[in-house]
C-alpha cells in the first residue's frame, strides 16, 4: 500500500530521483534558459514564496499561462490523492497544440510550456538533472 505524504521536495512515482532539496531560483534560471532553446518550447513560469520569473514568446498570454501553470499542478495532486497514486513527481497536459510540464523542485514551482511536439522526458531530465 503507498503512504501519501505532501512534501516540498521532489518526489519520484515510479523511481528514486537524486535531485537537491534547495536547488537555488538562479540555478533554476540558468538551466530553464538553456531549456529554453530548445526546439519547440514556448516559455517557462518559475515561482517560489517570494518571487516569480515569467519568460514567455507571448507575452500578451502570461495571465492564461500563469491560471495553468497553477491548476495543472495542483490538479495532478488532486488526481493522486483521489487514487491514492502517491506523490506526484511531475504532470504533464497536453492539449491541441501546446502542452506543459509542471513539478516541484525544492521550493520552485516549475511550468514549462511547449509545443504538443515538443520532447518534455529530455527537458524533465535536464531540469532535474541541474
Amino acid at each position: 500500500m503507498v503512504r501519501k505524504k505532501r512534501d516540498e521536495g521532489v518526489s519520484a512515482v515510479a523511481e528514486p530521483l537524486a535531485v537537491e532539496e534547495h536547488v537555488s531560483a538562479g540555478d533554476l534560471r540558468a538551466v530553464l534558459e538553456e531549456v529554453k532553446g530548445y526546439d519547440g518550447v514556448i516559455g517557462y513560469i518559475l515561482r517560489n514564496s517570494t518571487s516569480a520569473a515569467i519568460d514567455l514568446r507571448d507575452p500578451s498570454k502570461i495571465i492564461d499561462f500563469a491560471i495553468l501553470s497553477s491548476s495543472a499542478l495542483e490538479a495532478g495532486e488532486d488526481v493522486a490523492g483521489v487514487f491514492g497514486l502517491g506523490e506526484v513527481r511531475d504532470v504533464v497536459v497536453e492539449g491541441g497544440d501546446v502542452k506543459v510540464l509542471s513539478l516541484v523542485v525544492g521550493d520552485n514551482r516549475i511550468s514549462v510550456f511547449m509545443e504538443k511536439g515538443a520532447d518534455s522526458d529530455r527537458i524533465l531530465k535536464k531540469l532535474l538533472s541541474g
